[in-house]
């Protein structure tokens, strides 16, 4: 395998209870977790138990499909990382915000803040959102197309960055694009990190231009190292034909986990969760992430080539690029029927990547795609966060350690920090 010093970047996607809809069964959970501060205070200190590098926490500004989505209801991530970073001191907070549905001097502000009080610690994982409720939320007739989400999606980023700017430099920052007018000054003090850490999440052409322009990371899906590594190698490319380094961009993929002491538990667990979820949930959500309505297709068949090599329409399309992509290039390359695929998302995942086994097992999977250059390090999701986290942080963690791909303690006090501090670029 090849050498590659320095040590990985590891993050947590906070999915609220865990990416499974059963998770809330855990009998860890009280019935009001999601929104009491005693859980959220409990992530932040497990994580920095873990000295991992962040925790990711997104925003929906609606209530979610229950059939879709694990966690349909969701609380604001900059006020609840708020209140984790009062409990902490070392751990990154991400507030995943879109540019769609917000306005960028006031996202610049909340974020900004949260990066002051948090002591550097803060970030933004910039997402174009394709929700029609969201929309209608928000008084829209109907999600905006593909085009104009990013179009307005870029010059969002470029106006949040200038305002960043102006609380260091003190000078008012003006924009007058397309899409956005802006013309004004932070009112927070400057980033004790710079400016808070810019994450841009996917994987299209789009994405990949305004990640290598701007972002520090990217919250990317992969399946495979045979995508994997060419979209790493791009984004880096990207950041190169910008003027900067190849280092000034991280690639983070996510990965949905489920851990047990045996290859064997963890399978049964996987199971025994999907089983506990609700019927068809990995039947709604493939049809979601594919657009195509998979109830519609023998189960005992194979994907036929009117899925498979369907051209992608954006005017009717919605969803995530980078999802579709992976999930049709995996099923392409392994020849699955349906039903085969729906049983094995249990355990190689759907749009994000999927793993099921023990800690042992994930630490080679984090080195052996570390060194291979398909990512500087992931975004862990666990199947029930609270539990999952803590095998994290004190299963998985030393494994790395021992093997030098990651820290044994704190070195870097801020976000951006951690960011520099990990190892460089394959």
């Amino acid at each position: 395998m090849p050498e590659r010093n320095g040590h990985v970047l590891l993050g947590v996607n906070a999915l609220i209870l865990g990416y499974l809809p059963a998770a809330w069964k855990s009998p860890r959970l009280t019935a009001d977790a999601f929104h009491s501060g005693d859980y959220w205070r409990q992530i932040g200190a497990i994580a920095e138990r873990g000295t991992l590098d962040a925790l990711f926490l997104a925003d929906s500004p609606s209530l979610g499909n229950p059939g879709q989505d694990a966690n349909p209801a969701k609380l604001d991530p900059t006020v609840t990382w708020a209140h984790v970073a009062r409990h902490t001191s070392h751990i990154g907070l991400i507030a995943t915000a879109s540019t769609t549905f917000n306005d960028p001097f006031e996202l610049a502000e909340r974020i900004l803040t949260l990066d002051v009080v948090s002591g550097g610690r803060a970030g933004w994982n910039l997402v174009t959102s394709r929700d029609p409720q969201a929309a209608a939320n928000f008084g829209l007739d109907g999600v905006p197309t593909r085009e104009e989400r990013y179009a307005r999606g870029a010059e969002f980023a470029d106006a949040v960055v200038g305002l960043w700017d102006s609380a260091r430099t003190g000078q008012e920052f003006s924009l007058d694009g397309e899409h956005l007018r802006v013309s004004g000054r932070l009112r927070p003090p400057a980033s004790p990190q710079g400016r808070p850490v810019l994450f841009q999440a996917g994987g299209s052409p789009q994405g990949r231009a305004l990640a290598g322009r701007l972002a520090d990371g990217v919250f990317t899906a992969e399946l495979t190292t045979e995508t994997a590594v060419p979209h790493y190698q791009l984004v880096k490319d990207a950041a190169q034909q910008y003027g900067r380094t190849r280092d000034e961009v991280k690639i983070l993929p996510g990965l949905l986990l489920s851990l047990g002491s045996t290859e064997e538990e963890a399978r049964r667990r996987s199971d025994e969760l999907h089983e506990a979820s609700p019927a068809a949930y990995s039947a709604r959500w493939l049809s979601q992430a594919i657009g195509f309505d998979v109830s519609t297709l023998d189960l005992d068949e194979k994907f036929p080539a009117e899925v498979l090599d369907a051209p992608l329409d954006p005017a009717t399309f919605t969803g995530s690029i980078g999802f579709r992509e992976s999930i049709l290039q995996k099923i392409r390359a392994t020849g699955p029927t349906v039903r085969e695929y729906l049983r094995e998302t249990r355990y190689s995942g759907s749009g994000h990547g999927g793993f099921v086994g023990t800690p042992e097992q994930l630490a080679d999977r984090i080195e052996e795609w570390y060194r291979l250059g398909a990512w500087d390090g992931v975004n862990l999701q666990p199947d029930v966060l609270l539990e999952g986290l803590e095998v994290i942080a004190d299963e998985v963690v030393p494994i790395l350690r021992r093997r030098g791909l990651y820290r044994h303690e704190y070195e870097t006090s801020t976000l951006r920090g951690h960011f520099q501090a990990a190892g460089p670029s394959a």
